[in-house]
């Protein structure tokens, strides 16, 4: 742990009560959405590890340029933290080689760690999928039932291209598996089925991009454009939130939490609680990772 001084959160981030567990970190946001207790999740921020600057503290990016034994000692709190002392329930956290793409890894007790995917879902207990981010979107999935939980990583170019779509489409085919329903019209779950949580990213007075990725988003719904704003030199603000809630939306999704795009949430704005790639690494020579973790318990 730094010595750092932990500031009290916004009301809206603050910690809620995991089952049977105390926070293992007073500024770590656990979701505070309608999940079965089954279903636990939580995402850390800059604070709580060991890493020196510029990824101070709990930098988890395993490809940042960070001290691999930091980043490494940084696990370890947290995989300490996932299972709450509680002996006999670890949980294995599976992380990611992140590629800005649309591909969901299906996890089980064997799967192998750092393969090339941005998404995770999982039906087994104990397996924690995880999103990392530093500006980019983490989003967690869960169903009502408890039974299967999912993670992405959601930059522009994955939004985009439908990492979030092939994530709750897992959901649908667990759903006609076990349940023998159609999915309804696009393929999802019926809207009272899968939640989402969306957590913290750049936020819309920050993400300054090219026309061309408004074309993008363009291209797939034109709805799209009443989440960019005009700036200048043929730029636009784009609120990466708001295009993470119309996707979830097009895709079934009705029960939406966390970040509405407001300033609280933006990795940008609050260097001192949030890394942001787009901030710091060009001016400061790199950035750190948080993540962002979803698992069933036994």
């Amino acid at each position: 742990m730094t010595g750092a001084v932990c500031h009290a959160a916004p009301p809206h981030l603050a910690w809620t009560a995991i089952v049977n567990h105390l926070p293992p970190h007073p500024d770590w946001i656990v979701p505070d959405w309608p999940a079965p207790a089954r279903v636990r999740a939580l995402c850390t921020t800059r604070r709580g590890g060991v890493s020196a600057a510029p990824f101070d503290s709990l930098n988890l990016g395993l490809s940042t340029g960070d001290r691999p034994a930091a980043v490494a000692a940084n696990w370890a709190a947290v995989e300490a933290a996932l299972h709450g002392g509680r002996a006999g329930a670890a949980v294995r956290p599976v992380r990611l080689d992140q590629v800005h793409g649309t591909r969901v890894l299906q996890l089980g007790p064997g799967t192998q760690e750092r393969q090339p995917a941005d998404a995770a879902a999982t039906r087994a207990s104990g397996i924690a999928c995880v999103a990392l981010a530093a500006d980019c979107l983490p989003v967690l999935l869960a169903d009502r039932a408890g039974t299967q939980v999912a993670a992405a990583h959601a930059g522009w170019r994955g939004l985009a291209a439908g990492v979030l779509d092939n994530a709750v489409a897992c959901f649908s085919a667990l759903d006609r598996e076990n349940k023998g329903l159609l999915a309804i019209e696009n393929g999802a779950l019926g809207g009272d089925e899968v939640l989402a949580w969306i957590g913290p990213g750049i936020g819309p007075q920050a993400f300054e991009v090219g026309p061309e990725v408004r074309a993008a988003f363009l291209a797939h719904d034109p709805a799209a454009a009443l989440h960019f704003q005009a700036a200048a030199g043929g730029k636009y603000w784009a609120d990466l939130a708001g295009l993470a809630r119309q996707r979830l939306r097009a895709a079934g999704v009705r029960h939406i939490h966390g970040n509405d795009g407001s300033l609280a949430w933006c990795t940008f704005a609050n260097a001192s609680r949030f890394f942001s790639y787009r901030r710091d690494h060009a001016a400061l020579g790199g950035t750190g990772r948080m993540a962002a973790l979803v698992w069933l318990a036994d």
